[in-house]
């Protein structure tokens, strides 16, 4: 399996880069290409044709539309590794975050059909996952059209913390830490003025890329919202087992505090030193 990004690929410049450091998010027009999106449509086809374990419909029975959530599944779906491993994913991550080597954390599924209101309250992913360290990075990919109401919105600069409270999105209850352990989340929509907020209307193929504690939330959608997202992590990532169980759990990773994330389901998918002469292109072999 070929592991360079196509050479079409519009990956970050040094002014990207820029942004991404002050406001923890930036969003990278084309960062795929067509032929790319359409390997993750088929991926995303049949992710909601045979949804894992971990798979839910976060929408409550009687209400329209339906919120449908996967984690985990690069494994299963030979669409979702092919673009991981294959497509300016890995080396976007790698010059964003400023990381030598990039390691995929999860892929996550995430589709609101017409009609949704459900909305995905401000959060942050780190507190939600077993990894301490600041370079991390998720894209959130769109596969259809989004318009700028229907879009992930973000508070910059909140990825310098703290870090806010995990809580089911749906009964609010507390997750992964003990209630009171951290701080609880702002009221945004509150004051929204308040706060520096930002988002985009987005094509398939544009990509949202932001630091793993970037305050972010979206709202329903009257139109269909299939959205691929991936995390990876960079160089100062270890792992960091939490009190009570994370989203997604990762029950089949045994790793002492404090390590690395050296495991086969956390792969390389880009390093510098397989990078082209250029240093953007990945070339390393795929495990």
């Amino acid at each position: 399996m070929s592991t360079s990004p196509a050479p079409s690929a519009a990956l970050p410049t040094a002014e990207d880069a820029a942004a991404f450091a002050r406001d923890g998010v930036v969003v990278l027009r084309g960062l795929l290409t067509g032929d790319e999106v359409d390997t993750l449509v088929r991926g995303v086809d049949k992710n909601l044709a045979d949804l894992s374990p971990l798979g839910m419909n976060a929408t409550e029975p009687g209400k329209p539309g339906a919120f449908v959530e996967d984690f985990r599944n690069w494994q299963q779906i030979e669409e979702y590794e092919q673009v991981i491993r294959g497509s300016a994913l890995g080396a976007a991550a790698g010059l964003l975050m400023g990381s030598q080597e990039v390691r995929l954390f999860h892929d996550h599924l995430l589709v609101k059909e017409p009609g949704t209101l459900d909305r995905s309250p401000w959060h942050q992913d780190q507190p939600y996952y077993p990894i301490d360290g600041a370079q991390t990075i998720s894209f959130w990919i769109p596969l259809d059209p989004v318009a700028r109401p229907s879009t992930l919105e973000f508070v910059t600069g909140t990825h310098a913390g703290p870090w806010f409270m995990p809580r089911s999105f749906v009964k609010k209850t507390a997750m992964v830490f003990d209630e009171g352990a951290l701080e609880e989340v702002p009221d945004v929509d509150a004051d929204r003025a308040a706060f520096p907020i930002k988002g985009w209307a987005l094509q398939p193929g544009d990509a949202v890329a932001f630091n793993m504690l970037t305050l972010h939330a979206a709202a329903g959608s009257p139109a269909r919202r299939r959205a691929f997202s991936v995390r990876f992590t960079g160089d100062d990532a270890t792992w960091a087992p939490r009190p009570h169980r994370t989203s997604p759990p990762f029950p089949d990773v045994e790793l002492e505090a404090g390590a690395p994330l050296d495991h086969p389901l956390f792969p390389v998918v880009w390093s510098h030193a397989f990078s082209s002469g250029s240093g953007r292109f990945n070339t390393p072999p795929a495990s």
